[in-house]
């Protein structure tokens, strides 16, 4: 009588082809694969009985990469901001799906994923895009650990491409300057120099509300971001971390030019008529909607050009803006938070290397703070 193999127990048999199946019961069920090395099979029989002894259902052995991402996005979209979601959902189904998605979970290694970064690459896919990839599939991976469909997560023993170094372009003040004066009489005119000014993003440019603007105090509230999860479409959506909201005090020529700047826009609610949409933005479009993103880049870089300056990402008015105050002594604690940044360290890292010249200033510094000075003693110390 032949003996009832019992659950997750495994074999391995050699091929008369030379490979090797590895077999392990499960359930009642029989789980197969076959490999082209002993060591590769004996490998994988040794995995599932581990994930199997530690809880793993039949099921779940069943599932691949493919229908547990699905599962996976469904969830995390209930916790995810709705643009962050989109943008998961996104490449899951343009990179990881078409490439790796038919590959049962349980069997998904290290070499699977390095291989798909290895083979984006090669068609040009960025490292950026594939940065984010790692995360998206990384956290995905993680929580199957958590839910004991898998024992180790293969997405921490790969290596995603190296961060690229995007170069910071920082405009001196007199480009500064160059740029506000060729800005003069520019419908967006106060947006640029708040740009500068206030060093804010240009999501959180384009969703400011003259609500958020105190005229009395000259502060600045960022409540909010304008997104575009679906391209066309948009929404307005807190900042992404809890020190992105913020208040900003702006100056008496800000002021000024936010004055302006609202009286001008009286000026367009009227000629639109009945055309206007009311969304309370301080930089909306000529009939009131939020502006598009690449609508702004272009206003942009017509102004570069007319001012004859070099062209520039619009992200470096932001670093300008932070390197201005600290070539100013403006402690770094200060610029953190009018930056929104989560710890002073981050804006030191970020920026740090933008004041070689404070080096000098603190070496003088410190030698004129402890530099010996002579005091006449009305009697002499006695040496012990």
């Amino acid at each position: 009588m032949t003996k009832k193999r019992g659950n997750y127990e495994g074999s391995v048999h050699k091929l008369p082809n030379g490979h090797w199946r590895g077999q392990v019961s499960h359930e009642g069920h029989r789980l197969s694969k076959v490999f082209p090395t002993q060591r590769e099979c004996i490998d994988w029989v040794r995995k599932n009985r581990n994930q199997i002894s530690d809880g793993m259902s039949y099921t779940s052995t069943q599932l691949t990469l493919n229908e547990y991402m699905d599962g996976w996005l469904t969830n995390a979209k209930t916790t995810k901001r709705q643009s962050t979601w989109i943008h998961y959902d996104q490449l899951t189904r343009q990179y990881i799906n078409p490439n790796i998605g038919t590959i049962k979970l349980k069997d998904i290694r290290a070499e699977h994923i390095q291989g798909l970064y290895n083979d984006l690459l090669k068609i040009g896919v960025g490292k950026h895009t594939i940065r984010k990839l790692h995360a998206v599939l990384h956290s995905a991976l993680n929580q199957a650990v958590k839910q004991a469909v898998i024992i180790q997560n293969p997405a921490s023993l790969v290596d995603p491409p190296r961060k690229p170094v995007r170069e910071m372009v920082i405009l001196t003040e007199s480009q500064a300057s160059q740029l506000l004066v060729a800005a003069k009489n520019h419908r967006l005119e106060a947006l640029f120099h708040l740009a500068i000014t206030a060093g804010l993003r240009e999501s959180e440019l384009l969703g400011l509300k003259w609500i958020d603007l105190d005229w009395i105090k000259r502060t600045l509230k960022v409540e909010r971001q304008l997104d575009r999860p679906h391209g066309d479409g948009f929404q307005f959506s807190p900042p992404k971390t809890a020190f992105g909201k913020r208040s900003i005090k702006l100056g008496n020529k800000s002021i000024e030019v936010m004055r302006k700047h609202f009286q001008n826009q009286q000026g367009e609610r009227v000629a639109a008529e009945d055309v206007w949409k009311e969304y309370d933005l301080i930089f909306p479009t000529s009939v009131g909607t939020p502006i598009h993103q690449s609508q702004l880049i272009r206003s942009f870089k017509l102004l570069l050009k007319h001012s004859g300056l070099p062209p520039i990402r619009f992200h470096d008015l932001r670093h300008t803006s932070a390197s201005l105050m600290l070539n100013h002594d403006i402690p770094v604690i200060i610029v953190s938070r009018r930056l929104g940044h989560a710890r002073a360290s981050i804006t030191s890292d970020v920026y740090g290397h933008l004041l070689p010249n404070m080096q000098d200033e603190a070496a003088e510094m410190i030698d004129d703070l402890v530099t010996p000075t002579e005091v006449k003693l009305k009697e002499p110390i006695s040496v012990v």
